[in-house]
């Protein structure tokens, strides 16, 4: 109404009011009438803005690496970054009258890739894919000293590298090496525990064998000393039998002392009494006629 327009502006833009070509008003989030025929309105953003992107390098061992991640960067000089850049809006629809404002984000990309480039050029190929997450600091640091995206008016605050992949026929030949490396790491777990079964089983029967020869030392000890014990009961019983028979001989010779001097017939004579009186105790007995013809001989007279 009357060429005069309101415009209010976003918390998160940083608001530029031209007006015959000179900055009139400026600040975050300005809202301000205006007139629509001399005033030009520019807003540049200055949240956190993310960007992707997808690099091709190649590494110190000459090979060909993809590297995808994201980049996370803000406005921080918002008037430079809009004497750099178009970013007049249409105070009626809100939206950007070009596309410069998209161009930013390419230009801190093509930076990274930059950095990303020099630091991959100095690494090998297995350093590379090892070392994404430091390889990523390392290019927001070298970023961050340097003058380039001051000149932009930019800050950046992340790098992230998503994926870090070598070439398709790399990759497996790679895959394949690491795949045969964990195969031997688990042949040598199964030896291992092979070996450390055979030497348990080793030991196992040592320790059966050691008992074994053990159980025989006691058995060889015990009929030892079994034979050692038969011989000396033996021994005592003949020693014993020994001192019997010498002190039944002794006493037989005793008893039989008395009939020294006796005359023959009468010792026979004293025998068959002897004889008489155990008749009970003798089951048979036979007396031969020269038995009776000595005993009834006369002796001669000398």
């Amino acid at each position: 109404m009357f060429g005069i327009g309101y415009y209010k502006g976003q918390p998160t833009d940083y608001v530029l009011l031209y007006q015959a070509g000179r900055v009139v008003a400026s600040g975050a989030g300005l809202a301000f009438f205006y007139l629509r025929y001399r005033s030009q309105i520019v807003a540049v953003p200055t949240q956190s803005l993310d960007a992707s992107f997808v690099f091709n390098e190649v590494s110190r061992d000459y090979q060909d690496i993809t590297i995808q991640g994201q980049l996370t960067y803000r406005i921080r000089d918002p008037q430079q970054a809009a004497g750099l850049l178009n970013y007049r809006i249409n105070p009626t629809t809100g939206t950007y009258v070009s596309d410069d404002p998209d161009k930013l984000a390419g230009r801190v990309s093509n930076l990274v890739q930059i950095e990303t480039r020099a630091e991959v050029a100095a690494r090998s190929l297995p350093d590379v894919l090892r070392e994404a997450t430091a390889l990523a600091a390392s290019v927001a640091e070298r970023l961050r000293a340097g003058p380039r995206l001051g000149e932009l008016g930019v800050e950046l605050l992340a790098i992230s590298f998503l994926s870090v992949r070598p070439t398709p026929e790399v990759g497996k030949a790679m895959e394949a090496e690491f795949r045969e490396a964990l195969l031997r790491k688990a042949d040598i777990a199964v030896y291992a525990r092979r070996a450390a079964a055979i030497d348990e089983e080793r030991t196992i029967k040592e320790k059966e064998l050691a008992s074994d020869v053990a159980l025989e030392e006691q058995r060889k000890q015990l009929i030892i000393l079994k034979g050692a014990n038969a011989i000396q009961d033996a021994e005592q019983r003949a020693k014993a039998a020994e001192i019997d028979a010498q002190a039944q001989a002794r006493a037989s010779e005793l008893q039989l002392a008395v009939f020294r001097g006796v005359e023959p017939r009468v010792l026979v004579a004293h025998a068959l009494r002897e004889l008489g009186q155990r008749a009970g105790q003798i089951g048979n007995l036979t007396i031969t006629t020269e038995l009776l013809a000595s005993l009834l001989a006369t002796p001669r007279a000398e």
